[in-house]
């Protein structure tokens, strides 16, 4: 009985990541390869180490993970499968080819074929030398594309007297004609297929420049809204009216923030509270066991005076945190740049 209970407990222990690992391990090496296919970069990275992380797991183990997914599998409907093939059939046969391809591309989601999703599977380093020595605005159109962390890492390989102009491009773009994707395909060169339908794509705007901001470090934050404001104030004004900032955890609700602070060094928290008002601690401190916030307000006691930039660093790693599980869809973001609650 006890090593059935062990059992159970291993299971218990392992993240849905690391079932997904097990259960890919078990696939051949061309369905596991199909499977990869099909997910996002960020999903392979975390796929993949977690194969490695599990590599070693006992016998029982996979058993008793198999049984959970066929288990899981037998409450599930097969509608899914295959859908975009059997929807793109349908839409020839009805449509013909060319209306088809016109109506798909307008209600596909986007997926890892489109060529532009080739600079989601590049770290930033070889975006920003691939991208060095373009215009300005090209520059602007691809760091627009992609995951606004990536962006940001981008962003800050390029040198430092750059920064701000590209950050105001983005900002101020709407809608990038055809014309325009076709250049950033001659940028990709053979990284890209040459199969790609073109249309107008909704990219970058303030909104966009926000987000790309709100992961960059607070000394550069400054220095880019510096320059901006030299040359467009009111602009400057609406990223900065876009970005989340610390203060606005405060509109944001105890569920989210709960998911949130679990997911925070304490000692990071500690330092950002330090520098946030009464009204946002309390909220912070109400989300937490009474144990809890009493521990954490012995510990700022405890820490004394901090300087304002190390305050300043520990919010923007808490709202880096709290914007990826945002964009996850594990929280609901409120305020400045976020959500609205309703």
């Amino acid at each position: 009985m006890a090593e059935e209970v062990s059992d159970i407990e291993k299971l218990a222990d392992l993240s849905g990541t690391e079932k997904s690992a097990i259960l890919m391990m078990l696939l051949g090496e061309e369905e596991a390869a199909q499977v990869l296919q099909n997910l996002t970069p960020k999903e392979v990275q975390h796929l993949g180490t977690a194969m490695y992380s599990v590599a070693g797991v006992d016998q029982n183990t996979v058993n008793m993970v198999l049984d959970e997914f066929l288990e899981t599998i037998k409450k599930q409907t097969g509608l899914g499968l295959g859908a975009g093939r059997y929807i793109e059939n349908v839409m020839v046969r009805a449509l013909g080819e060319d209306k088809a391809q016109s109506v798909l591309g307008r209600i596909t989601p986007a997926s890892s074929e489109s060529a532009i999703d080739i600079l989601d599977w590049m770290d930033a380093r070889a975006i920003s030398e691939l991208i060095i020595d373009e215009h300005p605005q090209i520059k602007a159109l691809i760091i627009s594309y992609l995951d606004f962390g990536l962006g940001a890492d981008v962003l800050t390989l390029l040198p430092d007297e750059i920064q701000a102009d590209i950050v105001r491009r983005i900002a101020t773009i709407e809608t990038v004609e055809p014309g325009a994707v076709k250049e950033l395909e001659r940028v990709m060169k053979e990284k890209f297929a040459a199969n790609t339908s073109l249309r107008a794509s909704k990219i970058g705007g303030v909104k966009a420049a926000a987000k790309i901001m709100n992961f960059t470090k607070t000394e550069m934050e400054t220095r880019i809204l510096t320059s901006i404001k030299k040359e467009d104030k009111d602009l400057m004004a609406e990223i900065q009216d876009n970005m989340f900032v610390f203060e606005n955890l405060s509109s944001s609700d105890d569920r989210s923030l709960q998911t949130l602070l679990r997911s925070v060094d304490q000692d990071v928290l500690i330092i950002a509270m330090k520098g946030a008002e009464t009204a946002l601690q309390d909220k912070l401190l109400g989300c937490m066991s009474t144990r809890a916030a009493a521990n954490i307000r012995d510990e700022m006691e405890a820490l004394g005076p901090v300087r304002l930039t190390e305050v300043q660093e520990a919010q923007k790693q808490i709202i880096n945190v709290a914007r990826k599980l945002s964009d996850d869809g594990t929280i609901v973001l409120a305020g400045r740049g976020g959500e609205e609650m309703v």
